[in-house]
């Protein structure tokens, strides 16, 4: 003590002084963290140097824990990548040759179906068609055996038509390398799943990391995206990942300011799927509201050149085979885990595809126009998270079609707009369960072990609390005015300014 007044350190001070007083603390701001860190020596102390982490910094251990459930989601695909040998011909021995074990519906029972086995040989993706010269789409094969049917193409957008043909060739390769050699050979298809898994789990990574540093200040609200439920059941089920990352990079840029990397990447998940076309009425919004005209513009040319570099080749060498995947979303029809199925259950509606399809983006429109209403209405200018939340959660709602795997499009969107863990937590739990009962709608009768009521109760339940989700951001945008906000964050002093995030 110096003159009673001061304190003195016992030891000379460390040279590092810097220390993250910004940062949200999850086991001091939730009950639950704070709960669970007992296990670990309980909440951070109050004098605890934040921020001064060399290695286990916030971003590498939520990284760790991605990878830890994406590990544990490929395991439980696992089950549909079983091999079995060939089975003989009668009076004929056995060949050795070995093929993929699907009997008796087992990616179904085992919960293990994947989009990504299922494709391989249906996009003509096998070494065997790759030595024929088959591309995506360029080539085509007709839709019955006696090749009299409709000429089909790659069904699937640019992107990830290219990002299977890049599997394709590496695999191709890979079986090639090991043929002849004493390294263990496997199934074509399961090399092709692998090397597809090991992608997606690069663009996850890159989700989780992007979504993390969106929101600098709640660092630690990545983990709900990392050990989400629903990458747990649906992130090997097909390539809805790579969008996901794409959209997050475009978030994350566009929180920094660097428009035109925001267009770049906005392009990008055009290429991949439809849903990151709503970005452009999100930001539109926004940019009028903050009359800033021109950063729209900017990012409206990025992405239509970043969406153009990827398709204009393809749309002018085969535009028959570029145009398959806009045709079959169009004539595909209802899906069963969409709400209009469920009305046609009840009420016995049948109308028609096209009148479904039109129905279906009149309702899209309206949920455009009241987002974007909502938005000019707030006080404060929402985020690009929160809008963009609201929009892929009508356009899911008010669609024809919501594969259990495009609930990986709200992940980062609802963690970075719902600022509730645990609502949070419930919902994605609820939207991961769905996926028990439509396994079971493909079953045969003697196994199906539930009924299609049971499908239908899940997804209006789902339904129902991705509107709760939206319901809670729709409530903090009308009724946090400038003044019931929380104060800005203080300004980091100048020792801080290095700090590790």
């Amino acid at each position: 003590m110096n003159d009673g007044r001061e304190w003195e350190s016992p030891a000379p001070l460390d040279a590092d002084q810097r220390i993250d007083t910004d940062r949200e603390l999850p086991s001091r701001s939730n009950a639950q963290v704070a709960a669970a860190s007992g296990v670990i020596g309980g909440p951070v102390g109050l004098h605890a140097a934040v921020g001064r982490s060399r290695f286990w910094t916030p971003v590498r251990a939520v990284l760790l824990m991605a990878l830890v459930v994406l590990a544990v989601s490929w395991t439980g695909k696992a089950g549909c990548l079983q091999q079995s040998p060939v089975p003989a011909a009668p009076g004929e021995d056995a060949t050795g040759e070995m093929r993929l074990n699907w009997d008796n519906q087992r990616q179904y029972y085992s919960l293990c179906y994947t989009d990504i086995v299922a494709m391989y040989a249906a996009q003509r993706l096998t070494p065997r068609d790759l030595q024929q010269g088959t591309m995506p789409y360029r080539t085509y094969w007709y839709d019955d055996a006696a090749s009299t049917g409709t000429k089909r193409y790659t069904d699937q957008p640019v992107l990830i038509g290219l990002t299977m043909y890049v599997a394709a060739k590496a695999t191709q390769g890979w079986q090639a390398l090991v043929d002849g050699t004493a390294i263990p050979k496997q199934l074509d298809v399961v090399t092709f799943f692998n090397i597809a898994a090991l992608l997606i789990t690069l663009f996850w990574l890159l989700a989780v990391w992007a979504t993390m540093k969106t929101d600098r200040r709640r660092l630690w609200r990545g983990a709900l995206v990392a050990l989400s439920p629903l990458v747990l059941v649906h992130a090997f089920t097909a390539f809805d990942v790579i969008p996901v990352a794409l959209v997050a990079l475009a978030l994350l840029c566009w929180s920094r300011e660097r428009v035109l990397l925001a267009g770049v990447f906005g392009g990008l998940a055009a290429a991949a799927a439809l849903y990151p076309l709503l970005l452009l009425p999100a930001l539109a919004v926004i940019c009028v509201r903050d009359r800033r005209m021109q950063d729209f513009w900017a990012f409206l040319t990025c992405g239509g050149i970043a969406w153009l570099a990827v398709n204009l080749p393809v749309m002018v060498s085969y535009p028959r085979g570029w145009g398959e995947f806009y045709r079959t979303w169009w004539q595909r029809g209802v899906e069963p885990d969409s709400l209009y199925h469920q009305a046609m259950r009840l009420a016995g509606w049948a109308p028609s595809t096209t009148l479904l399809n039109v129905l279906s983006l009149t309702l899209l429109a309206a949920v455009i126009a009241a987002v974007a209403y909502l938005a000019l209405r707030a006080e404060v200018t929402p985020t690009l998270a929160q809008l963009m939340f609201l929009l892929v959660a009508g356009y899911l709602l008010v669609g024809t079609t919501w594969h259990p795997q495009s609930s990986l499009w709200l992940v980062p969107l609802a963690v970075l707009a719902v600022p509730y863990v645990r609502l949070l937590v419930a919902v994605m739990v609820i939207d991961a369960l769905v996926w028990v009962p439509r396994m079971g709608l493909f079953l045969d009768p003697e196994r199906k072990w539930l009924n299609e009521d049971w499908f239908s109760v899940a997804v209006v339940i789902r339904a129902i609390a991705v509107l709760i989700l939206c319901a809670v951001v729709v409530r903090d945008l009308l009724a946090r005015t400038p003044q019931q906000r929380p104060p800005a964050p203080p300004v980091p002093a100048a020792p801080y300014a290095g700090a590790t995030s």
